[in-house]
């Protein structure tokens, strides 16, 4: 589908700016889907494991299609919007695999190593694992946040190369240059989010030090104080990079985003908090890839008017769109929503 034709997203009147745009994402009221998945574990070549959960889709025609969706930072398949997400591609006919991050939900005792930006090679085995399962139906990964960078970054290091049968990918609100988007949450108002990201690592890595010794060799006083300095301290030396620096550039998307050859949507709003809209601008993007910056949804919000889809969440409704048009993609190009 070329992105041309997407309805412009316009946000609730309540929720204006991208601050009310991305805490309403985070807890605007969703349905809860009941669990009805089946549960697969993906060995890692390091020894982790991680977890896919796949859900079947609600209608009884024939398949042609399944989605992996990889969530963000310390997410699994109980975020909110994977389960939403998934809801609505399995109500379209697909079936999906919702994917936990290393160490992450079901996979939380499965994985010595942390998960991080950086970590493609998951993915790459989640790709292959569905391709064992269901080895004649084409794959896109879609992947939000944190998990977008790992998704393009795959599709980057993939190239032109077959990987299973994925043909294609999502990133929404993709961290591709994660040194300047670290940088960004140094300052205050961005500061906020910061504080929020770093109570969860160190929670995490206070429960995860109980039965990982090599998490517990790391002294935890005094407190990171933001998370250039939590990836400093922990995610670096125990993913076997240099420093925080030599995490962030070895990690990001960006440097490998003219690679990609499948065709792939990125998605971003330029009033993401979290995400800043330059690091699109100044990106070199294949000719594969459609890229579209919207004005407003904050990160990974996205809730607006009534009237335009099914119901609020313009985002959800993008995804299904754009992977029910695969078979006639649109023309790659960079479209903008307002000036550039």
């Amino acid at each position: 589908m070329d992105i041309a034709d997407f309805p412009p997203f316009r946000p609730h009147p309540l929720i204006p700016g991208g601050h009310a745009q991305t805490l309403a994402g985070f807890y605007d009221r969703v349905k809860r889907f009941r669990y009805r998945a089946q549960r697969h574990e993906v060995l890692l070549k390091d020894g982790d494991a991680l977890v896919l959960h796949e859900d079947l889709p609600s209608r009884s025609e024939r398949e042609d299609r399944i989605v992996l969706l990889v969530p963000g930072l310390g997410g699994s398949f109980r975020s909110p919007f994977m389960a939403r997400i998934a809801g609505k591609l399995n109500a379209s006919g697909f079936r999906t695999f919702r994917m936990d991050l290393r160490g992450c939900g079901s996979g939380y005792r499965l994985a010595r190593l942390p998960g991080h930006a950086g970590r493609s090679e998951d993915t790459t085995a989640a790709v292959r694992k569905i391709a064992s399962l269901h080895p004649h139906l084409p794959v896109t990964a879609v992947g939000f946040s944190m998990g977008a960078n790992i998704v393009l970054k795959m599709l980057g290091e993939t190239g032109g190369i077959p990987l299973g049968h994925l043909d294609s990918g999502i990133g929404v609100a993709p961290p591709i240059d994660l040194l300047t988007c670290s940088q960004r949450m140094l300052r205050l108002p961005y500061r906020l989010y910061g504080d929020a990201f770093l109570t969860g690592l160190l929670r995490e890595i206070k429960r995860r030090g109980r039965f990982i010794k090599e998490i517990r060799k790391i002294p935890i006083s005094p407190l990171p104080k933001t998370v250039m300095e939590f990836d400093d301290r922990f995610t670096a030396p125990l993913s076997g990079f240099l420093d925080v620096n030599d995490y962030y550039a070895r990690s990001s998307a960006g440097p490998l985003l003219a690679r990609i050859k499948l065709p792939t949507l990125v998605l971003a709003a330029r009033d993401d908090p979290v995400i800043p809209v330059s690091i699109f601008q100044g990106a070199d993007f294949s000719a594969s890839t459609q890229v579209l910056i919207t004005n407003h949804g904050g990160h990974i919000g996205y809730v607006g008017v009534a009237g335009v889809d099914a119901d609020r969440r313009w985002l959800d409704w993008r995804i299904v769109d754009w992977i029910k048009e695969l078979s006639a993609p649109g023309t790659p190009g960079v479209i903008g929503e307002g000036t550039t």
